[in-house]
């Protein structure tokens, strides 16, 4: 198959910093746009992944900066041939150890106390994709006419059973959380010619209503309309999103 991707991480109308960060096979966005294609015949693995960061001066650009530069190292170090256990293995042992890392460097350093970030990825393995999820950013599934959130926000909200966003999440990397957990899910069969993922963070899905990011994605829209449509309803935080177009 063939992927066309777009990438866009704007910093809003509001907020002062951008402690979004977007990553697209090898490149790092961050108050930036990227298109590329992937040819699922020519590589054996690649990652998308988009991290929302937070806390601190400056601390949550910082932390999301290494939570996604520590995982792209990661992911391209991966050994072939993994079976999907060992792979839930080994990405639990990475959030671990960069739940530390992030933690540690806090303690280091009083200016990224309590920093801390989200993350949510799509990537591909020997043949085969996954999703992973760390937070509240969100992976939305378009196909048959139909958008659909295939992760599951980690939030107090969700956590209460109430349908509202809530910016008080239960679980990410860094930021205190001492039991961080990460979703992931193989999802091969979702992923068909016609078919679209969306990466974003909740820049997004706070500014544009359910119905509209819907109608927007069934419309064709990139990376970059959907976060100038949540600037336009009054961008009130950092907005970053990957759409991904598979034929």
């Amino acid at each position: 198959m063939k992927l066309s991707i777009t990438a866009d991480s704007q910093t809003g109308c509001v907020r002062r910093n951008n402690e979004d960060m977007v990553l697209v096979v090898d490149k790092f966005l961050r108050n930036d746009k990227y298109w590329t294609m992937v040819d699922t015949d020519n590589t054996n693995r690649f990652v998308l992944a988009l991290a929302d960061g937070m806390g601190g001066h400056n601390g949550g650009e910082v932390a999301s900066s290494d939570v996604l530069h520590n995982f792209q190292f990661f992911f391209s170090d991966l050994p072939q041939g993994l079976q999907p256990g060992d792979i839930n293995e080994t990405i639990y042992e990475w959030l671990q150890s960069m739940n530390n890392i992030v933690d540690s460097k806090g303690l280091e350093d009083p200016r990224f106390k309590g920093m801390g970030t989200t993350l949510v990825a799509l990537v591909y393995y020997n043949t085969d994709y996954y999703w992973l999820n760390c937070g509240d950013s969100r992976l939305y599934l378009l196909s048959d006419n139909s958008l659909r959130q295939l992760t599951t926000d980690h939030s107090l909200n969700q956590l209460l059973g109430s349908n509202h966003h809530s910016n008080i999440i239960t679980n990410c990397i860094g930021g205190g959380c001492k039991s961080s957990y990460i979703d992931i899910v193989k999802c091969t069969a979702d992923i068909t010619p016609g078919s679209s993922i969306l990466l974003c963070s909740d820049g997004l899905t706070d500014m544009v209503a359910p119905e509209q990011l819907t109608e927007l994605m069934l419309q064709g829209c990139n990376a970059t309309q959907l976060c100038e449509a949540a600037i336009e309803q009054g961008g009130y935080d950092n907005v970053s999103a990957c759409v991904v177009k598979v034929f």
